[in-house]
């Protein structure tokens, strides 16, 4: 069941204002170092160096730079988002203008080794859940207005998105709830929200303990169940409450080293904010041949 509407992702129309802002943020005036150094008339090849082993993200956004900084460059893609590459590999050859080259760099690598990290990581957990039922979900602690790349990233590494955002399902959190005043409340109150506002929104609830949770089975009327910060011994009794009747998904404190014991309980999801909000950077180079 997926729990967000489908969303498009690097559409090249989307991204270059994006790329142009950028741009402008780095290269301001002019990058009067390749101006001094190299001539306007020089031409060279650039090409992408993977420096460690993982999942490649951002090829065709990397395009997409180099034909925003200039279109007359010449891009040759070898590897595709998706690729799983070693030590060594090249991604990617550009030629051209060696001041243009220069000036799309450090864009370039920003991009594809903060998104190829997501990439990576994600795809080491999918790889520890694999045997399991459970997906791995991404949330929405991003980058602010690079969500949709990092989502993209996501995917790349063979993960899930959860929600884009506020707007495309309703996610009950404990501060909902403590607003709300009860469980009970808050689910009563957004049943008769999306009534009456003709909203067909699906529903999650996080719950905190095996209490909330007897109170969300009680009122029933949700689409998933999110255990929050619930230790294994807790999940595990937390599913046999559940019983199959909701989709379950623990959230908070999973870590590559324990998901897959999460996973072996039977949970149908994993969300982990630190796919994308603490991810290290892939190691890549752009050098160039003269």
């Amino acid at each position: 069941m997926t729990i967000c509407r489908s969303k498009p992702f690097i559409v090249q129309e989307d991204y270059r204002d994006f790329i142009r802002m950028a741009l402008q943020e780095d290269i301001g005036e002019g990058d009067f170092t390749s101006l001094a150094c190299v001539s306007k008339n020089a031409k060279s090849k650039a090409f992408l160096l993977v420096k460690e082993s993982g999942v490649l993200a951002g090829v065709s956004l990397a395009e997409q730079v180099f034909q925003v900084v200039d279109a007359d460059l010449r891009f040759e893609m070898i590897c595709k988002d998706g690729t799983l590459v070693e030590k060594g590999d090249i991604a990617f050859e550009v030629h051209g203008s060696s001041q243009s080259l220069l000036k799309s760099e450090r864009l370039v690598l920003n991009l594809m080794q903060h998104l190829s990290g997501i990439a990576t990581q994600t795809r080491q957990v999918v790889d520890k859940l694999q045997g399991t039922k459970t997906q791995v979900l991404d949330s929405r602690k991003t980058t602010p207005l690079l969500r949709s790349l990092e989502k993209y990233a996501v995917k790349v590494g063979g993960g899930h998105n959860h929600r884009f955002g506020l707007y495309d399902m309703i996610l009950i959190k404990d501060n909902h709830i403590a607003n709300a005043g009860s469980v009970t409340n808050a689910l009563t109150q957004t049943k008769a929200y999306l009534s009456d506002n003709h909203l067909h929104l699906q529903i999650e609830i996080e719950v905190r303990n095996l209490q909330e949770l007897a109170e969300v089975l009680a009122c029933g009327g949700v689409d998933r169940i999110m255990l929050d910060n619930f230790s294994i011994a807790d999940t595990q009794a937390a599913l046999e409450k559940v019983a199959g009747r909701f989709p379950v998904e623990s959230s908070g404190g999973i870590t590559l080293d324990n998901v897959r014991a999460y996973a072996d309980l039977g949970v149908d999801y994993v969300s982990m904010g630190c796919l994308t909000h603490s991810v290290r950077a892939l190691d890549l180079s752009l050098k160039q041949k003269i």
